[in-house]
């Protein structure tokens, strides 16, 4: 039996545990789970749940650590502090433990989305060919870059939006909007992520500068999540999962994105699961960031046939040296429903 533990993970991690315990070969699998909100729905599918102090930093990585040898954990997969305990892998690799995180300093990188394209044209030009599109941006982190921004955008004929460089989800996301909201707008309309550009300025202007911002052309086609499964610069899987309406999606064998996944990774080996999203505009696929961890929306691409957490598993027990068959089947269109859990 192999002890697994997953620290304060999002909701759908659920999914993440059923198919590892569902292994195809068998495998016997001791699930823990741990979150400092001892209602946390994930906690619910874990053998063992227990709840973490308010930690972070160093004094985090250390309780990991006595966590491991306490619960003689086997394979730890961190969410919080990832890059900070891929920082420290020798640590636990000191104790026995197998962690399932990439490369500190890439994950550093990607998680800065405007180091991350810096560093994908720096890569362009010294190859001299592309890696992936990219849209128009620029950072600001003063009101006045930020007018000057918009204005930029606007002249070369982009709708504009924004969001913070470092940032989760969709959390600071704004699409830029003509004129002032209406009261049609206000009374009638839920919670909307457009704003006004007087509005947005009057908001970012009450300090002398904020957090950096990217103010970028927005795309306005269909969304894609590329799930990849890869080991030391070798991508074994590529998903192409298309965001079709509300909460549909469609596995669709996109040869155009899978090519990006492939150009990705052959220049930033992101190991075991990732995350690729880009988003069309006139027919062109542009990035809107890279995530070296699970996504969400993972279950829906696990359709296919791949029990891509289990795969990933794998690759970490066996140190990478494993050859992966994997032949997904792709045009399942899947969608998702809310689903009822007693706590106590």
């Amino acid at each position: 039996m192999t002890r697994i533990w997953f620290n304060r993970w999002f909701t759908t991690v659920a999914h993440y545990i059923e198919m590892i315990r569902q292994n195809h070969d068998g495998k016997v699998f001791e699930v823990y789970g741990s979150h400092p909100n001892e209602d946390a729905l994930y906690l619910q599918y874990c053998d063992q749940a227990f709840v973490e102090p308010d930690l972070s930093g160093h004094a985090y990585v250390e309780y990991c650590l006595q966590t491991c040898i306490d619960k003689e954990i086997d394979l730890f997969i961190p969410r919080k502090e990832n890059v900070l305990i891929s920082r420290n892998l020798s640590k636990f690799h000191s104790i026995g433990v197998k962690v399932l995180v990439s490369d500190a300093e890439l994950m550093a990188l990607m998680d800065n989305k405007a180091a991350m394209y810096q560093s994908i044209l720096t890569k362009e030009k010294e190859l001299q060919k592309s890696i992936v599109p990219l849209p128009d941006y620029v950072v600001v982190n003063k009101v006045e870059d930020f007018k000057k921004a918009y204005h930029f955008l606007r002249e070369k004929g982009h709708t504009v939006c924004f969001k913070p460089v470092i940032g989760e989800g969709a959390n600071g996301f704004r699409v830029i909007k003509e004129g002032q909201e209406t009261i049609e707008e206000l009374l009638t309309e839920g919670v909307s992520r457009r704003i006004s550009f007087e509005h947005a300025c009057s908001i970012l202007g009450q300090q002398d500068s904020f957090p950096d911002l990217m103010v970028l052309e927005y795309l306005d086609g269909y969304e894609y999540s590329i799930d990849c499964l890869a080991y030391d610069g070798e991508l074994h899987l590529a998903i192409p999962r298309k965001k079709v309406e509300g909460r549909v999606r469609e596995l669709e064998n996109n040869e155009e994105l899978l090519e990006i996944a492939r150009a990705i990774h052959k220049e930033y080996s992101i190991d075991y699961i990732s995350n690729i999203q880009v988003k069309f505009s006139n027919g062109i696929p542009k990035l809107l960031e890279i995530n070296p961890r699970m996504a969400g929306g993972l279950n829906i691409s696990c359709l296919s046939g791949v029990n891509i957490p289990y795969e990933a598993i794998k690759l970490l027990q066996n140190d990478g040296n494993l050859f992966l068959n994997l032949k997904p089947e792709m045009g399942i269109r899947a969608s998702h429903i809310e689903k009822e859990v007693v706590l106590s």
